[in-house]
């Protein structure tokens, strides 16, 4: 397996994500707090208009709080589901990560969101399977 740490203040890790996206073949997975990227909105209707299935599960809280993430996902853009945390109604899903192809991971502090590119960092995992790698470097 190898692993690839980005800190935004190195590089856009909006620009890292949207290229792996680019280069999901199949599925794309995620759980996320906060969702408000018209860049990586765009990002994943580009993948699914190539027959890629992009499911998200929201925050609840956040999701009926943002106008902007309310707007990325209208008229069915992509399947979503909304929860909280295992404190029931009320309380957070805080989770921040995304699976690509059932065999790359990408996790961390990194909110989908425009004010995120100043303040958070993500890990990118690439798992090998049968001695070959399951999602192609970008």
């Amino acid at each position: 397996m190898t692993a690839e740490v980005l800190f935004t203040r190195e590089r856009s890790v909006a620009g890292r994500i949207e290229q792996l996206i680019k280069n999901t073949g199949a599925s794309f997975d995620a759980a996320l707090y906060r969702f408000t990227s018209d860049r990586l909105a765009h990002a994943l209707d580009e993948a699914q208009k190539r027959g890629v299935r992009a499911r998200l599960v929201l925050d609840r809280g956040k999701y009926e709080e943002s106008e902007t993430t309310r707007r990325l996902l209208a008229a069915g853009r992509f399947a979503f589901r909304l929860g909280h945390g295992r404190d029931g109604a009320g309380s957070k899903m805080h989770h921040k990560f995304a699976l690509l192809d059932d065999s790359a991971l990408l996790t961390g502090s990194y909110n989908w969101t425009t004010e995120s590119e100043e303040q958070n960092s993500f890990l990118y995992f690439r798992a090998m399977l049968s001695g070959r790698p399951c999602a192609p470097d970008g």
